[in-house]
């Protein structure tokens, strides 16, 4: 009977699976899908049409007639390279992109993290009204900082203490503490949500077996966590990569980034736009790279913190 029974549950489950994807699944959703999709690429693809035409045929005539006048040339892409725009040109734009993005993205993680295991594993008075505040954080505009943030920059000290004088200057630092201080909300929280999902009983036996914080933070939550803040990480080097905001507020003179000095490239009165088709896609060089190579740790981070609990 037992074996029997085993049978006809080890049949039923593949049925269930295949009922769970028909109701999941539909034709007309992913024809939908489909065509979105191509909606969606049709700007991209006559951006990158144009990016390869003659300044005179892109200020005359439309990318799809791009087929029948061959006139492909590098001229767009060799200018924008070597145009120097606010003192810059595309290529040290790049530089400076590095500059700011892998700082920006390596310190709110490591704050994030030291947080989201202080609010999942430890005990201290007000936690939960601290933890309610850093979420509350998160729908506050980033420009109602601006202005704040600006002061403390200038005046090189916050309640009377001293901070790093590099603020007070056109530097990369400025730019480092926005881009950690706009991302830490969200991190602590992505976090936290994964650390407090590691089981309770691994956590209780290294403390039994005599490890402190330090021990079970950096043998345990670290390597356990790592989906998550490989997710993290992209999120945030994508995002600090592709904004520009931060960058016309706290970027000034030789640190600008390559996307503030793409939208200086059309010139004061809009002349050289067609620029802009060649210097948006090396501009979109990096991203791509990375979201191609790492996107199975993106998803793979997103998955283990949906398949958690």
């Amino acid at each position: 009977m037992s074996e029997t029974r085993n049978l006809v549950t080890a049949g039923a489950k593949p049925r269930a699976l295949r009922g769970a994807k028909m109701r999941l699944t539909s034709p007309w959703a992913t024809v939908a899908a489909l065509v979105i999709a191509v909606i969606w690429t049709i700007p991209t693809f006559g951006i990158l049409v144009s990016s390869f035409r003659p300044r005179t045929e892109i200020q005359t005539t439309g990318w799809w007639t791009a087929f029948e006048n061959w006139g492909w040339t590098f001229e767009n892409y060799s200018e924008a390279l070597s145009t120097a725009t606010g003192g810059l040109t595309m290529a040290q734009a790049f530089i400076n992109s590095f500059a700011i993005t892998l700082p920006a993205a390596i310190i709110p993680l490591i704050v994030a993290t030291l947080a989201a295991y202080g609010f999942a594993w430890l005990d201290f008075p007000g936690k939960n009204v601290l933890f309610v505040c850093v979420f509350a954080l998160q729908i506050v505009p980033i420009q109602m900082a601006f202005i704040p943030l600006l002061q403390l920059f200038s005046q090189g000290e916050i309640f009377g203490f001293p901070v790093i004088q590099a603020f007070g200057s056109a530097g990369y630092a400025q730019v480092w503490v926005a881009h950690s201080i706009f991302a830490l909300p969200l991190a602590i929280f992505l976090l936290h949500n994964f650390i407090a999902q590691i089981p309770a009983d691994v956590i209780e036996a290294a403390r039994v077996d005599g490890a402190g914080h330090g021990q079970i933070f950096f043998r345990i939550v670290l390597p356990l966590s790592m989906p998550a803040i490989a997710s993290f990480a992209i999120f945030q080097f994508l995002w600090v990569w592709n904004d520009l905001l931060v960058s016309l507020i706290f970027a000034d003179g030789n640190v600008a980034p390559v996307t503030k000095v793409l939208a200086q490239m059309t010139g004061q009165r809009g002349e050289d736009w067609h620029l802009l088709t060649a210097g948006a896609f090396i501009a979109i060089i990096v991203p791509l790279v990375v979201f191609l190579l790492l996107q199975r740790f993106f998803v793979r981070g997103l998955l283990a913190g949906a398949a958690k609990g």
